[in-house]
């Protein structure tokens, strides 16, 4: 069967699923786009409101690093479309891009909601259809699980549909009221798809604050810190928030993965502060032991080290008092502060877990349901911020649909 012949359906209309249907109808086939929500792409317009994120200007050994475990997979989806082929890619759909000053690159009107106009107007051109507030179900009862029985929900009742072929593009779980519900995993794992359980991703922690703490200082910005999984690791630069719950924020994300990991494993973690990386232990020791006079711990701390408001709180948060003024000086320099639980998912930016890689083939077929193929956030695998989630499951997208038109192409003959 050829691609020109086929009728492809993909389930998801994601940044994943859209890069999937077009490269599926610049092949030829007919592609038929199906969706749950009443228009396209509702997390990816939330996620540029801010400012869209699109890759990074990394060298691309780094950015394939920021991978992980799964660096080495990435890096396949990555081989069909790379940060810089993503880049190339926008400007042919008339936005143009900037890299900001953090090597990370924004479309420059900064939103997602032109690029979105654009690039559904060019899918449309190009014969794709859109079948919204059509929530996959799965299979039909009775009925063999693969791309010849689809089975939606929509306004009108459930409705079946078939195709040579489905991509499934379904995201994780995080955002739920935009899409992304994890509700697909039951039916897959009923059908001997190897998945493990979704957890959130790129999310912030509880951690038991005092009542007197929260009421002064929820909401606060802690500027200017190192973040550390150990007292003696290097520290990641950056700031974040103090929330009434915990801690969230850019570095906190950031290492997020593996303070959730060890949450896991003993069942809270450690992340471990620096209140003034630029300084020296030597030099806030000394700063610290200066003789204060009559002055408060709060008007010494200003006046010798630059430290106030919800610095100084979290210090007296963790230290009976300032009196032994060389745990003091230490705890400036490495404040332990336990997390006791990631945030619940439906508030992580993107979520962990999902069908197991090792369950596709290396064309991003499901091993278990030949002709079903998976892209995206769905799949096993987690990205910080920066522009790698988005651009990895664009890759994906074209990854899964590439490897679905090899697997429709009939094997050549052997030259003679």
């Amino acid at each position: 069967m050829s691609p020109s012949s086929s009728r492809i359906a993909v389930i998801g209309s994601g940044p994943a699923g859209l890069m999937a249907a077009e490269t599926l109808a610049l092949a030829g086939a007919q592609v038929d786009v199906y969706d749950a929500m009443p228009s396209v792409g509702r997390k990816f317009l939330l996620a540029g409101r801010g400012g869209l994120n699109l890759t990074h200007s990394e060298p691309l050994p780094d950015f394939i690093g920021r991978y992980g475990t799964r660096a080495q997979a990435v890096a396949g989806w990555l081989a069909h479309l790379s940060p810089q082929a993503l880049r190339d890619w926008t400007h042919a759909l008339g936005v143009e891009t900037f890299i900001g000053s953090s090597g990370r690159v924004f479309p420059k009107e900064m939103k997602a909601a032109p690029m979105l106009r654009a690039w559904l107007a060019r899918l449309r051109a190009q014969g794709v259809q859109f079948h919204m507030r059509h929530r996959w179900l799965g299979w039909p009862p009775g009925e063999a699980a693969g791309p010849q029985h689809l089975q939606f929900d929509t306004p009108q009742g459930q409705v079946q549909r078939s195709a040579q072929a489905v991509l499934l593009a379904l995201g994780g779980a995080s955002w739920a009221r935009l899409g992304s519900d994890g509700a697909w995993l039951a039916p897959l794992a009923a059908h001997g798809v190897d998945t493990t359980p979704l957890q959130p991703a790129n999310c912030g922690f509880d951690v038991s604050w005092s009542e007197h703490f929260i009421a002064h200082h929820a909401g606060q910005p802690l500027k200017s810190v190192t973040l550390a999984l150990a007292e003696d690791a290097p520290g990641r630069a950056g700031e974040c928030m103090i929330s009434a719950a915990g801690i969230e924020g850019g570095l906190v994300y950031a290492l997020s993965a593996p303070l959730r990991d060890r949450i896991a494993a003993d069942g809270h973690a450690i992340a471990w502060l620096d209140l003034l990386p630029d300084w020296s232990a030597e030099r806030v020791l000394q700063a610290v032991q200066h003789p204060r006079g009559a002055r408060s711990w709060s008007s010494h701390l200003q006046s010798r080290l630059g430290l106030k408001g919800v610095k100084t709180a979290l210090l007296r948060e963790y230290l009976p008092d300032f009196n032994d003024t060389a745990l003091l000086a230490r705890r400036i320099k490495a404040l332990p502060v336990r997390l006791i639980r990631p945030r619940p998912i439906d508030e992580a930016i993107s979520s962990a877990g999902g069908v197991r890689l090792e369950a596709l083939t290396p064309n991003l077929m499901l091993r278990a349901l030949p002709g079903v193929y998976c892209a995206g956030e769905m799949l096993d695998w987690e990205a910080p911020t920066g522009g790698y989630l988005l651009t990895a499951c664009l890759a994906s997208g074209k990854a899964a649909a590439q490897g679905l038109l090899a697997d429709l192409r009939p094997p050549q003959a052997p030259a003679p």
